[in-house]
């Protein structure tokens, strides 16, 4: 880890450039090129295999890419503490012996650096965080505990405590009941605000127009990366979609990928 590198300002916060990933003797992801800038939003939209998780696990600095590059403020994503990734709640051991405070603190991990032991001003970091995402009074409880909707702010209010400029949330409402979901999407809109960058993994095409200001169609390759009115549309949705795509009032698409049916579980990528 580098937890002091420097941000070069004039970069933008996440440049892909001719990005390729194989493994396991097929490609996951082939030729990516696209940059963010502080404060966007992004909601990453493909069906089941597209590569949305390994994406997000190359930005992340936890995946290597096989070909082209990938830089967070200029230099590579591992070289940074700036980056929080939220891998989907089927991929976490619910049963671990740990409380809510303890997940939201290891969000300090890397800034404290090996060894180290919280100080004071860590701890009134997680309760900053705590109490942003109104967890509070769930500091105490064990993770195994709580609703997916908690365990989504919980794993929020880690990033938060990390300070993280980049956050990577992979399906964050999946199985989520609609209150939950309105929930998440209301603190995803207060962390834009105060200038986070976030790229979001989702199913819902819907929701994904009507909430992030730019979308990212992706099946392998990028199909489409732009506004809504502009992505969403039927030839792109076909090529991301093919056969799977279920078109309702016209040209209005509201599912895809078979996302009802999946709703409530674990999607792989």
């Amino acid at each position: 880890m580098y937890p002091h590198v420097s941000h070069r300002e004039d970069r933008p916060i996440l440049d892909v450039s001719h990005m390729t990933v194989r493994y396991d003797g097929r490609t996951a992801l082939e030729d990516l090129t696209f940059h963010l800038h502080p404060g966007e939003a992004v909601a990453v939209l493909g069906p089941n295999g597209a590569g949305k998780s390994t994406l997000f696990k190359v930005v992340a600095g936890v995946l290597p890419p096989t070909a082209g590059e990938v830089n967070v403020f200029g230099s590579r994503p591992h070289m940074h503490v700036c980056i929080a990734y939220t891998p989907q709640r089927a991929q976490v051991d619910w049963n671990f012996p740990v409380t809510v405070r303890d997940v939201v603190m290891m969000g300090r991990s890397a800034k404290l650096g090996p060894f180290a032991w919280p100080k004071k001003a860590d701890w009134e970091n997680v309760q900053r965080a705590l109490r942003l995402v109104e967890l509070t009074e769930l500091a105490d409880v064990r993770i195994s505990e709580l609703s997916g909707g908690q365990q989504q702010r919980m794993f929020i209010g880690r990033a938060l405590a990390q300070e993280a400029e980049l956050m990577l949330l992979d399906e964050p409402l999946s199985g989520l009941d609609l209150p939950s979901q309105e929930s998440i999407l209301a603190l995803l809109q207060r962390l834009k605000d105060r200038g986070v960058t976030l790229m979001v993994a989702t199913h819902d095409l819907e929701q994904a127009a009507g909430r992030f200001s730019r979308i990212m169609l992706l099946n392998r390759q990028i199909i489409a990366y732009g506004a809504p009115d502009v992505v969403l549309v039927e030839a792109n949705l076909v090529r991301a979609y093919g056969g799977r795509l279920q078109a309702i009032a016209g040209e209005r698409f509201l599912t895809a990928g078979g996302h009802e049916e999946l709703a409530g579980h674990g999607h792989r990528d």
